[in-house]
């Protein structure tokens, strides 16, 4: 195999994953690789698949269900999913061939990353594809919000004209609490400074304000300040339910709230309380604890019919742009990983990233992290008079990832050998 000379650090453009393995061959040929794709993921991310050579690819509209995913992830070797699919322990017991998983969206919450870790299957997203979407529809959501724009719409429908000033107010001179400020967090803070607003910020971990924003080291500090809260967390142990009773008190009255981050975040029937005191002005919802799987299916939310409340239904990060730059993300990604090896930005396998070694084979090896496997991998193979030109290692907690550079005559009979290492959870061949 002869891979071009692509700066595979920067961000790929549309068509440079055709320059992978052109003219060449892989050791298990591309046309073979089976990849399955769920939840009307990207356009673009197909096209770049074909055009890389990959041609075996099956579409499907909506998520699957446990039992149904089941049957249909055997023998697929790469699989691409959205938010809605849920890869169980179950899932991947029957995931007999499957190398990776590509989340075609920011979390990978959906999938137990724990099982898939144990094997060996390489487990990636887009983190930061559609943070720009994200932030342009929270500073939207603020000033339909704080003019209650949604209620004067309804209206307007029903042949009513509110025409009013009470309770409308502009974000000029607001204060605006951001909890959460990472990638989305950040940059709605540096929009929400065009508009004129103070920006607060409460993060769990030290971080650098942008522009002149500043960070509040009390949760219920950035509560009682807030004239708006928007939310930003991830969805773990630490975050749920974060927004309940006791939050929503200390928050300031008149106050309005923002969940676009994750279902779990808010205790909705604390927030539909307050809202109905009048405590809360108003609050935007785009995030649920349970929701639809497809389009077209029955959505109930103790939220609905509340006076000034926006639900969306889970499209914060929805727009073309986003969707399009998460398919070329997640692609790339899992492309460098079935052609180089390179597992960076998989939150399962240790990331290693490699280029192409002139004049070698390339062959992968997965295994418990225990002692003694990569001395049994060299001892072997020396035995066998094998050479080693290139050896790269990493480890996590559970498992350790080898990256075999090797003389081409006898890499196939090494292949062999490492299969028979102790504690070996996957090994292939790359090129």
């Amino acid at each position: 195999m002869k891979v071009g000379k692509v700066n595979l650090n920067r961000p790929l453009p549309q068509t440079v994953l055709t320059i992978f393995m052109t003219d060449s061959q892989t050791s298990y040929p591309r046309s073979k690789i089976k990849i399955l794709l769920l939840e009307n993921i990207s356009d673009a991310a197909v096209e770049e698949l074909e055009q890389s050579g990959y041609a075996e690819i099956k579409r499907l509209k909506g998520a699957l269900s446990e039992a149904d995913l089941s049957e249909e992830i055997k023998g697929v070797h790469i699989l691409g999913i959205r938010s809605k699919t849920q890869i169980t322990a179950r899932v991947l017991k029957n995931a007999d061939k499957l190398l990776a998983i590509g989340c075609f969206c920011i979390g990978t919450n959906q999938v137990d990353l724990r099982y898939a870790r144990k094997k060996g299957i390489a487990v990636f997203n887009a983190p930061y594809s559609n943070t720009r979407s994200v932030a342009e529809l929270v500073i939207g959501l603020c000033v339909m919000l704080i003019r209650k724009i949604s209620d004067k719409n309804a209206a307007a429908h029903r042949g009513v004209w509110l025409k009013d000033a009470k309770g409308a107010f502009e974000l000029r001179g607001k204060i605006l609490g951001i909890i959460g400020y990472g990638n989305i967090g950040s940059q709605v803070s540096v929009l929400a400074e065009g508009f004129g607003l103070n920006v607060i910020y409460y993060d769990i971990l030290t971080k650098l304000p942008l522009g002149n924003a500043k960070q509040i080291r009390d949760l219920n500090d950035l509560l009682a300040q807030s004239d708006i809260v928007t939310l930003h967390v991830p969805s773990d142990p630490t975050t749920h339910n974060m927004i309940n009773d006791a939050t929503l008190s200390a928050m300031k009255s008149g106050a309005i709230l923002l969940n676009y981050a994750r279902g779990e975040v808010v205790d909705l029937d604390a927030l539909r309380a307050f809202i109905e005191s009048g405590k809360l002005a108003g609050a935007a919802v785009d995030v649920f604890p349970f929701e639809p799987e497809k389009n077209g299916d029955e959505f109930e939310s103790v939220l609905q019919n509340l006076p000034n409340v926006i639900l969306t239904p889970h499209i914060g990060g929805s727009t073309e742009e986003a969707q399009a730059n998460i398919g070329l993300d997640v692609t790339a990604k899992l492309v460098k990983y079935l052609e180089l090896g390179t597992s960076e930005g998989s939150h399962t396998v240790p990331p290693l990233s490699l280029t192409s070694q002139d004049n070698t084979h390339r062959i992968l090896h997965i295994h418990e992290n225990i002692p003694g496997v990569l001395s049994e991998i060299n001892s072997k193979l020396s035995e066998k008079n094998i050479n080693i030109l290139g050896q790269f290692l990493k480890t996590n907690d559970e498992i350790g990832y080898v990256i075999l550079d090797l003389n081409t005559k006898l890499s196939k009979e090494a292949l062999e050998i490492l299969k028979e290492v102790k504690g070996t959870i996957k090994t292939r061949m790359v090129y």
